[in-house]
């Protein structure tokens, strides 16, 4: 059974914050200058992916209302 697309992107997102978070914890125990840096960026990638699926799900949300809006006003 195919899971809906809402519930999917759920865990997309919090899967995306929890690689920002792993990504963060890398960062404070690298010794390495660059190692550090490219923890950082990874961290700023996930958490933009997770603000990214988050907009996606509230939109999706306000054009399916709007849908059923609009279906309720021609059944009427």
């Amino acid at each position: 059974m195919v899971e809906p697309v809402a519930a999917r992107q759920l865990r997309d997102r919090d899967l995306y914050r929890q690689r920002a978070e792993q990504a963060r914890a890398e960062a404070d125990e690298a010794t390495l200058d660059n190692v550090r840096d490219r923890c950082l960026r990874a961290e700023a990638a996930w958490n933009e992916m997770a603000n990214r699926a988050e907009r996606t799900e509230k939109m999706r949300a306000s054009q399916e209302a709007y849908k059923a809006s609009l279906a309720e006003a021609a059944e009427a």
